[in-house]
């Protein structure tokens, strides 16, 4: 099976020669679709395709270029048409199924899984979805504000002693598995919403479940990073999407005190459920 659909993101990559290393193993690997999240200078002159000066007296933008030429090999073509964004939720707004990496401890990466479990569920949904795997910054990895734009977690086992590894390594290992995986995958595999479709969700689902004081104010992160999970392992498709925001409407009305507001006699308000199931149509 190929693995055009699965894109590699990162996140504000600081080293040329780290994403030149990168390219290389995605390409080993057959992985081609490069997409970078506010790259350093170094990193964006290595892609814009300056000079590759072979002396080390001198600045790293001007350098930049040879090392990411050189430690890619022969894929610097997957350097070539790799591309740039903003920010992560535009690199990853077409896509079904969002994978970030992380090797930290913490409530909201308790459920990281190793990337071999998880790579039958990313391929599978590569089928007929774009999916992409995050990778965050060589010195600390993927922020708590990069994870909300995740649907499920991997991390790298490793010794105990050190278990961050170099970022082109657990791209390496990521994509490994993926490629060990691509020959076997489930008969049927359905179509997914949108990463931006999933983040207004959960966005409109917030803001209902405050205003009827399910989440703390002061820290909404606590509950809704458990909840990013469950819908993360769901893979949710268009309805399901639709059917979540018909209820945070129906919360939200009824938080507002919606209920106590008689309809005009002879007439009956239509429920966000029967919206919902009216749009799956």
């Amino acid at each position: 099976m190929s693995l055009d659909n699965i894109r590699v993101v990162l996140v504000r990559p600081r080293g040329a020669g780290n994403v030149g290393s990168v390219a290389r193993a995605m390409k080993n690997m057959g992985l081609r679709d490069l997409v970078m999240v506010r790259p350093a200078a170094a990193v964006r002159a290595a892609l814009s395709g300056g000079p590759s000066p072979r002396r080390a007296a001198v600045p790293a933008e001007a350098a930049a270029p040879f090392w990411a030429q050189a430690l890619a090999v022969h894929a610097d073509d997957v350097l070539r048409q790799a591309r740039t964004c903003a920010s992560l939720a535009e690199a990853v707004a077409d896509c079904g199924l969002v994978v970030g990496t992380t090797c930290r401890d913490g409530t909201y990466r308790a459920a990281a899984e190793p990337p071999r479990s998880v790579a039958p569920r990313l391929v599978a949904a590569a089928q007929r979805n774009q999916v992409a795997l995050v990778f965050g910054p060589e010195d600390h990895g993927l922020s708590n504000a990069d994870l909300k734009a995740c649907h499920q977690l991997i991390c790298i086992p490793s010794a105990p002693a050190y278990a961050s590894l170099n970022l082109a390594q657990a791209v390496m290992v990521c994509c490994y598995e993926l490629f060990q995986t691509a020959g076997s995958i489930p008969e049927s595999v359905p179509v997914l919403a949108p990463a931006e479709r999933v983040a207004l969700m959960l966005d409109r689902l917030q803001a209902a479940l405050l205003t009827i004081g399910f989440l703390n104010t002061d820290n909404p992160d606590h509950i809704m990073f458990a909840l990013r999970r469950l819908f993360g392992r769901a893979q949710m498709e268009e309805r399901d999407v639709r059917i979540v925001m018909g209820l945070a409407r129906q919360i939200e009305w009824y938080g507002s005190g919606g209920w106590k507001v008689a309809p005009p006699k002879g007439t009956r308000r239509r429920s966000a459920a029967a919206d919902a199931g009216d749009a799956s149509h």
